[in-house]
């Protein structure tokens, strides 16, 4: 269960386009709506199309959803790890309260993908922590890093 090879990662880049589909599909409501009431000859794409909708879907996520938050602007290195965070916690995650020591533990997994040392103190501690230093998030979410064959010990 905890292997990061069948973990996948939802980025920020998913999310906001998740957002983003909600309110296209409310404003194509809308236009659905302005089409069957309004004159054929008189409409126009201004009159059709409102984009309160998609803006009200990316304010809400950016308001009000647990994976946002302001960016730690202290130094540029807090900056750039506070970029590469990896949260357990959130919608579709794990909460504080039901997380168990065997999810908080390290995996052998997580060896050249996800920092062991780097987590926060407290109720937090092993939910919240940081890509390593080659990892990267690969289009479909899973972590991919580096690795050497080793062929006959050489």
């Amino acid at each position: 269960i905890d292997h990061f090879g069948n973990r996948r990662l939802r980025t920020v880049g998913e999310l906001i386009q998740n957002q983003i589909r909600v309110g296209m599909s409310r404003m194509e409501r809308v236009v659905r709506e302005r089409m069957t009431t309004q004159d054929v000859e008189a409409i126009t794409p201004q009159t059709l199309i409102n984009i309160r909708p998609v803006v009200a879907a990316i304010k809400e996520f950016f308001g009000t959803s647990q994976l946002s938050q302001f960016m730690d602007q202290n130094n540029p290195l807090s900056g750039l790890t506070h970029k590469r965070r990896l949260w357990a916690l959130g919608p579709g995650g794990l909460s504080r309260e039901r997380a168990g020591l065997e999810v908080r533990d390290v995996h052998p997994s997580h060896y050249g993908r996800m920092c062991p040392i780097e987590t926060p103190e407290g109720p937090n501690i092993g939910l919240i922590g940081s890509l390593s230093v080659y990892a990267r998030v690969n289009p479909f979410g899973f972590i991919e890093t580096p690795y050497r064959k080793v062929v006959d010990g050489v």
